[in-house]
């Protein structure tokens, strides 16, 4: 009798355990997509903004594309130090810190001189950028675990595209004579930090120092497709942001038309996210991978022949979706492989092959446009994502006896 009484107790108290278990990895997936949501929309308006107050003060744009380009750089340092950072102190502090430096950066561009002060600005600018979306990315892909990974991974892309899509609007409201939106970016970015007060740090992501770890090249080794799918999804996405309407304004279409075909590209990204980690939680995150790339590849090929007529538009939001799916389900399977101090690191390798691409996705598309006219830009998009699906046929053919290894 008494030991039937302790054994029922003990499932009773095991049971609320793990509903509260459940329960904190809930909390904590909201409190990361909700933060890295609102890091979202501050920096989406910073891109913008700081490149529009310099070329009302007579910067050329060349010289705007150095200053753009520090950011880059930043996030490409940051990355190799993100993971000793993480191990050493614990993400949350780290992640909270880079959160209250972004935002005294913010404030203060409105006071620095141009040409010099905001280009250490954007290094280090970049450099805690980098801090903020390897730490939330890695909480977010640590918190959605469980059969409906890829899902919930598709929603926290999907909320994240939009979240920048929505940054450069609060422009057309404040305009860019006053510090007005550069204090509202400041603020917005500091409410991030308000939803990482709720995660509680799993044991996982606790200092670390003794560890060595992994750093991001050792990741790299480990998950080469995973990095290289990140870098083709940086391409596109820097190549397009760009320059996609000047390939529009190129081909004949006003200023106005040209920008809705870089809205229908980023509505693909948000809409199409949810359908594609629905597949891929119920097929195959790899195969679905690869289904993306191809579809990219195809769309991209396609749009100089859907120009003219009204395909176009289904064509670049099919694009879209498909070229933000590789990250979803990249991700997805980061999430699966990795854990902990690991998963900091392949955030971070993440960001640094971000970094990286999106600067070669810039060149590359600028290249192809002076070199090749206008419809270079797609056909080099189409032709740089027809590499990466012969990577991946060749790396699922000859890996072998190391499968978990790609």
């Amino acid at each position: 009798m008494s030991s039937c009484f302790w054994a029922s107790a003990c499932q009773a108290e095991n049971s609320c355990g793990a509903r509260r278990v459940d329960r904190q990895r809930w909390i904590n997936l909201f409190a990361a997509i909700a933060a890295i949501t609102v890091f979202g929309f501050a920096l989406g308006l910073m891109f913008p903004l700081l490149s529009l107050v310099m070329e009302e003060n007579g910067v050329t744009p060349k010289v705007i594309g150095y200053n753009t380009a520090m950011q880059p750089l930043g996030i490409l340092v940051a990355g190799f130090i993100v993971p000793h950072m993480t191990r050493r102190f614990g993400t949350k502090p780290v992640a909270i810190a880079a959160a209250i430096l972004t935002a005294s950066l913010i404030v203060t561009y409105p006071f620095m001189p141009i040409f010099w002060g905001w280009f250490a600005m954007r290094l280090i600018q970049g450099f805690a950028v980098a801090i903020l979306f390897s730490v939330s990315e890695a909480w977010v892909v640590e918190a959605a675990s469980g059969p409906a990974r890829s899902r919930i991974m598709a929603v926290y892309t999907g909320v994240l595209s939009l979240s920048f899509g929505l940054g450069p609007a609060l422009i057309s409201l404040t305009g860019i004579d006053t510090i007005l939106p550069f204090f509202i970016g400041a603020a917005v970015l500091l409410a991030g930090t308000l939803p990482m007060f709720f995660y509680r740090q799993t044991e996982a992501f606790a200092p670390d120092s003794e560890s060595s770890g992994l750093s991001i090249i050792g990741f790299a080794r480990l998950a080469p497709i995973l990095i290289v799918a990140v870098g083709m999804f940086a391409i596109i996405d820097a190549a397009n942001l760009g320059l996609l309407p000047i390939y529009g304004v190129k081909k004949g279409l006003s200023r106005e038309t040209a920008a809705l075909m870089l809205t229908a590209f980023i509505a693909g990204n948000i809409v199409l996210q949810f359908p594609i980690g629905w597949i891929a939680d119920h097929w195959s995150k790899r195969g679905m991978m690869s289904a993306c790339a191809i579809a990219t590849a195809i769309g991209s090929f396609l749009v100089p022949w859907a120009f003219a007529t009204w395909l176009i538009w289904p064509v670049l939001i099919a694009t879209g979706a498909a070229s933000a799916g590789i990250y979803t389900l990249a991700l997805a399977e980061l999430g699966e492989r990795f854990s902990g101090h690991e998963l900091v690191a392949g955030t971070a390798a993440f960001s640094t092959m971000w970094g990286g691409a999106a600067l070669l996705g810039a060149l590359l598309g600028g290249l192809a446009i002076e070199r090749f006219g206008p419809d270079g830009l797609p056909y080099a998009i189409a032709a740089v994502f027809l590499g990466f699906i012969l990577a991946i046929a060749a790396r699922t053919f000859l890996r072998g006896r190391a499968p978990t290894r790609v």
